[in-house]
């Protein structure tokens, strides 16, 4: 069915076939896989059984004729009342003023949309004349594009089916169909189409999201297996009782997850098999004292040690760290892009005569000049700011040295195990003792003045302030505060004692770094900025965040602002400045006031927004499921987890004939055979 074009199809030629390609539907196969995204359903219940903002279906008999009002550029809201059970429904349908002539006083209309229980009025989306007919109960919706419509599409798949539903092959093994009860894979595509009943489109469903959880993490599972196997580096012959020494010298107690993810890292590293591991803490869970551990590790096995991070300030302020943590035991080098000339040179000979023990650095570290004498680990803090080639490249400059991946960014362990699915994950999830916990409120703009007041108050008390908003210009389109206004607002209303700072994207790097190191050396007592401040920079005198419009970042995103506050001793504060219109908006301040425990605000934001947006569309190396949500159906991503690691530490994939259908699948994966390379 792959390589079938849709032409064959009868009814399908080639005006519709050039159409169906702009959906990037070409064989017949890519026509039956592409699944209705929603499903209108016609059941009939009373009005008191639907649900405020549900899709509703109602009958009624219209009481008002149809008023049309026009705005805008040809978008119309036409309104009409039909009275359902007695009670008068108020309905709404946008740009569809051509309705006004078909819906007459007296006619009984069937309409489907959503329901607003507390203005009793539906906004629909669907409606006919005269009541459902008992055989369109469940109508799919298709995602159509250019001339072709929902009924063509419909039609065209109902005859894909009619010719080719017997030549639909099974991939799955009979065992897992009868173990959980799953349909085979030809009747399950016709129920995903073509719904007699809400059961078999729930059976439907949940084979196609078991079918493509399980053929993700075989995947996963088989290309860490590969990756493991192909990988052979060099163990890490450390000094366990220097390390043990250095480790008891620190002025602080590792917290029992710092000593866990600690443990299990120089495993790895004491391995012969190359390590592939992805450290993970909140904000200030202490992953920096852990890779600083690891560092030394690697020194006492007579190997080099490199730290990338994003950003010059991150790498001069993870360097200065470094040096006070090891004292003259190692020598740390600092690379950066703006360390030019002689001293360049000089630091490049140091590194690749290995006179350097432990490199700190931006990208600048994976240009073509740096060579390193014997790299033996490279840990990557922010992984997700790197792009793929840029880490390759630095691995690629030791001798298969080992790599810790970090992120401050919490990740529900729901979507770990499926984004890093080929990586060992390691989790700090809990805080050192003794940090203070930084005091959340959510406040409304007319509240604004009181805010500046305390803001002066501490100032004067020589402490500073982040002033955090989305734009960096003003936009007609969107009415929010941007960092341009605010920052000239805010010099008008503080004194001239009071030094405040700008910062902004479209700022030139090396006017970026200047505002930054001047608000780190408290000149700038204010910064006001756009969240390019949100990754990494410690400023122990910070102890106020302000976000202006807190309902238009994401809940991780806020966690991360609050972050860049309570890093010295003094009690912090992080104030959202927001007035969300929507029941989300207002649930998500809420959350942000009552904990501060980031994998729990992960969860939450996982719930609120999405794996998508989560992670941001191109960052997230996410699969694109077209039935499987990771959210709804974590059981069944753990299921296939589990039964994907059994397959593949069996060795069953390769020699179980029951498993050749998903073997085939795995190895026609262009992108996964990409990978493997």
């Amino acid at each position: 069915m792959q390589d079938i074009p849709v032409q064959k199809i009868k009814g399908i030629g080639e005006k519709f076939s050039e159409e169906l390609a702009g959906m990037q539907l070409f064989t017949v196969e890519d026509l039956l896989f592409h699944f209705p995204y929603r499903y209108d359903t016609y059941e009939l219940k009373p009005l008191k059984e639907w649900m405020h903002e549900e899709q509703a279906t109602i009958v009624g008999k219209v009481i008002h004729p149809p008023t049309v009002q026009f705005y805008g550029k040809r978008k119309s809201r036409l309104t009409f009342t039909v009275e359902v059970e007695n009670v008068a429904i108020k309905a709404v349908m946008f740009n569809r003023s051509f309705a006004k002539n078909q819906i007459n006083q007296g006619d009984i209309f069937t309409l489907t949309g959503k329901w607003d229980v507390h203005r009793l009025q539906i906004t629909v989306s669907h409606y006919q004349k005269g009541p459902p007919k008992q055989d369109e109960t469940i109508d799919p919706v298709y995602s159509v594009k250019g001339n072709i419509t929902n009924t063509r599409l419909k039609k065209a798949i109902k005859a894909a089916l009619e010719q080719y539903a017997s030549e639909i092959d099974e991939i799955l093994p009979n065992d897992y169909l009868q173990a959980y009860k799953l349909p085979n894979r030809s009747s399950a595509i016709r129920s995903m189409h073509f719904p007699e009943r809400k059961t078999s489109l729930k059976h439907a469903r949940r084979r196609f999201t078991y079918e493509e959880f399980l053929i993700f993490q075989l995947k996963m599972q088989w290309l860490r297996k590969i990756k493991r196997e192909s990988s052979v580096g060099y163990p890490h012959q450390y000094d366990e009782k220097e390390l043990q020494t250095f480790v008891q010298r620190l002025p602080f107690k590792l917290t029992k997850a710092q000593r866990t993810s600690l443990a299990e890292i120089l495993t790895d590293m004491s391995s012969p098999f190359r390590m592939n591991r992805l450290l993970q803490g909140d904000v200030g869970s202490g992953k920096t004292a852990v890779a600083a551990i690891c560092l030394y590790a690697a020194t006492t096995a007579n190997k080099q040690a490199a730290l990338m991070v994003p950003t010059e300030i991150l790498a001069e302020q993870h360097y200065h760290s470094l040096l006070k943590m090891f004292g003259d035991r190692v020598t740390i080098t600092l690379l950066t892009g703006s360390i030019k000339g002689r001293k360049r040179k000089e630091i490049v000979a140091a590194i690749e005569g290995h006179r350097a023990h432990i490199v700190v650095g931006t990208h600048a570290l994976i240009q073509d000049e740096v060579m390193f004498a014997d790299l033996g680990l490279v840990i990557i803090d922010e992984q997700h700011r790197f792009g793929v080639e840029q880490r390759r490249v630095l691995r690629n400059k030791g001798l298969y040295p080992d790599v810790l991946f970090m992120t401050a960014t919490p990740i529900p362990r729901t979507l770990a195990i499926t984004a890093f699915g080929d990586m060992d994950v390691s989790v700090i999830d809990e805080m050192p003792l003794g940090r203070k916990k930084i005091e959340t409120y959510w406040i409304k703009e007319n509240t604004l003045e009181r805010l500046l007041e305390f803001i002066k108050k501490r100032i004067f008390q020589g402490e500073q302030a982040y002033v955090v908003c989305p734009l960096i210009e003003e936009s007609d389109k969107i009415d929010i505060q941007n960092a341009v206004e605010l920052y000239e607002k805010l010099q008008i209303y503080f004194p001239k004692s009071i030094n405040i700072g700008l910062m902004h994207g479209r700022l030139p790097s090396e006017e970026k770094e200047s505002v930054m190191t001047r608000f780190i050396d408290n000149e700038l007592q204010i910064l006001v900025s756009t969240t390019v401040i949100e990754v990494g920079v410690n400023v122990p005198n910070a102890t106020i965040m302000v976000v202006y419009d807190a309902e238009r970042f994401g809940l991780s995103q806020l966690h991360q602002l609050r972050g860049r506050v309570g890093r010295g001793d003094k009690q912090s504060y992080c104030i959202l400045i927001a007035d969300p219109k929507g029941e989300v908006g207002k649930e998500r301040m809420k959350i942000m006031t009552e904990t501060t425990d980031g994998f729990e605000l992960a969860e939450q934001d996982l719930k609120l927004r999405g794996p998508g947006d989560f992670f941001g569309k191109k960052q997230s190396g996410l699969p694109d499921f077209k039935v499987a949500d990771m959210i709804h159906d974590y059981r069944a991503l753990e299921t296939a987890r589990n039964d994907a690691e059994e397959i593949i530490a069996t060795g069953a994939l390769e020699k179980n004939e029951m498993f050749y259908p998903l073997l085939k699948i795995l190895e026609n994966d262009p992108v996964f055979t990409d990978k493997m390379d």
